[in-house]
């Protein structure tokens, strides 16, 4: 089964390559490293991991954490595709989807495939004024719903973190501890948000790749077709 580490580890030379002898010496396979950030003399690394038949995941936290100095952030069961270049195929996607007029199939596959660029839960996309309920343009699996309902925050101006205890949110959210975070896309009325329950909560660095990651989606989801 794969899982996902998050991990806050030294910012020094060696040190991935530490974590990966300290994984595999407990015959864990890393499938993927994704560096999130890095600053203040450390780093955070989401890595993909296939644990093998009758291991508790409880051994990745401790096969981690033999390296000095790295913490374990969160752990959780990873499912789905994996590549390298994730942010390309959704852009090449996207050009191809791009038809005159509103882009409905380029917004629906925008929402279907962003979950598997941040390795996140789901992802929808919505229209609203914050004043009445907003519109549901286009969701992922697994995303909870928005029909009917007031997002308070609509218009949004800028990207933002969403906390996961928000007055706006239903008690059953809060509860599924669920974390979200949301950029404009194409106007301030409409915005892409993307979660995930139980954590670990976005971090500044995956905000600015939504951002710069849904500008660039929103104006090739407008490109006529080639």
């Amino acid at each position: 089964m794969s899982y996902l580490l998050r991990l806050v580890v030294p910012d020094r030379p060696g040190i991935l390559g530490a974590v990966a002898t300290a994984l595999g010496e407990s015959g864990i396979d890393i499938v993927s490293v994704d560096v999130l950030e890095r600053g203040s003399g450390v780093a955070v690394d989401d890595i993909v991991v296939d644990l093998p038949p009758g291991r508790l995941p409880d051994s990745l936290i401790t096969a981690s954490q033999r390296v000095p100095g790295v913490q374990v952030e969160s752990l959780r069961p990873f499912a789905g595709p994996l590549d390298t270049h994730r942010e390309l195929e959704l852009l090449e996607s996207l050009a191809r989807a791009a038809t005159p007029g509103p882009p409905t199939l380029a917004v629906k596959l925008l929402a279907a495939e962003l979950p598997r660029v941040f390795h996140s839960g789901w992802a929808v996309v919505l229209s609203g004024d914050g004043e009445g309920p907003c519109e549901v343009l286009a969701a992922s699996d697994a995303a909870p719903t928005f029909d009917g309902r007031t997002v308070p925050w609509l218009p949004l101006s800028s990207a933002r973190l969403l906390p996961s205890e928000a007055d706006w949110l239903p008690e059953r959210w809060r509860e599924m501890a669920i974390e979200m975070m949301a950029t404009p896309f194409g106007s301030p009325r409409t915005a892409v948000v993307i979660g995930r329950s139980g954590g670990p909560a976005f971090r500044r660095s995956e905000l600015l790749r939504l951002v710069h990651l849904a500008g660039i989606a929103a104006s090739v989801a407008h490109l006529p077709p080639a």
